[in-house]
């Protein structure tokens, strides 16, 4: 099953049937709403608003694992997230969507990273941490509508909430980044542990702050600007995703686990059995 996390501005999609609300608690705490299974034409997905119903949560108070729990304990086995980003590539204008490869992790330590620990161990490879199979299907569905979507590059995630230096930025730009945001980490390294196929569908808003004119650098009005102008593309194109069949996941997705669990399974207690059972669905 396909499930969707919106972000900034993408708190449900239009003109698609409510089945269910799972009001469900994870060994994480809550979600931050509850996953909401909904039908379009002949598909069923999952749909999660990242930030709660009314944007309830700063990028570093989401509860992640919970959420990648959540959707995991509901048979989700592929994950689309759409995600407000700043560019810092000229090519990449605001109001263009972009699908990352590559992750890179600028956030504090603020944020629970990881399934693992306390007494599980295991390690994982994010070599390749967006699912290219999924990020394939987004790219067939955009040239449907007629979409264009930029393809490749880096996301940069940082902690937030506030928005970054010049500094920040240029040191960003330097490293290879081509996009940065504030909340695809440790979403995207979670669902890997959980063996769920991964892609972002980045949304460009603004150009940072890298650039030499200040009329240029990032605020927020400017984020809910772009942002409102290009949601309606992005409902359509979740549409069409959502209405086409999906490939089957690859390997080092759905069986990112195989191997990587250390601790012997007579050694765990009975709430980090559940922990793994869950994940290795």
């Amino acid at each position: 099953m396909l499930g969707i996390i919106g972000g900034t501005g993408l708190y449900q999609i239009d003109g698609l049937e409510v089945v269910k609300e799972h009001e469900i608690e994870t060994p994480f705490g809550f979600p931050s709403a509850p996953p909401t299974q909904v039908k379009y034409k002949d598909s069923e997905i999952i749909f999660l608003p990242r930030h709660g119903k009314n944007h309830n949560f700063l990028p570093h108070e989401v509860n992640y694992r919970a959420n990648i729990w959540a959707l995991k304990k509901l048979g989700v086995t592929q994950i689309i997230s759409v995600s407000a980003t700043g560019s810092l590539k000229e090519e990449l204008k605001p109001g263009d969507l972009c699908i990352p490869d590559q992750y890179f992790d600028h956030t504090r330590g603020k944020r629970d990273y990881s399934f693992f620990g306390n007494g599980i161990i295991a390690h994982i490879s994010t070599a390749k941490p967006s699912c290219e199979v999924l990020s394939s299907d987004v790219l067939k569905a955009a040239k449907e509508l007629g979409i264009d979507i930029h393809e490749g590059g880096a996301y940069a995630c940082v902690e937030g909430p506030r928005l970054g230096t010049r500094a920040e930025s240029s040191f960003l730009r330097n490293a290879g980044c081509s996009l940065v945001g504030m909340t695809n980490i440790p979403e995207a390294f979670l669902a890997r542990e959980a063996q769920i196929s991964y892609c972002t569908i980045a949304i460009v808003t603004d150009y940072d702050c890298w650039l030499d004119d200040p009329k240029q650098h990032v605020s927020v009005e400017m984020v809910f600007e772009t942002y409102g102008k290009n949601i309606e593309k992005i409902k359509n194109l979740l549409k069409k995703i959502i209405e086409n069949p999906l490939s089957q996941s690859p390997d080092y997705c759905r069986k990112s686990l195989s191997g990587t669990v250390m601790t012997p399974e007579d050694a765990l207690n009975e709430k980090q059995k559940e922990i793994l059972s869950c994940l290795k669905m």
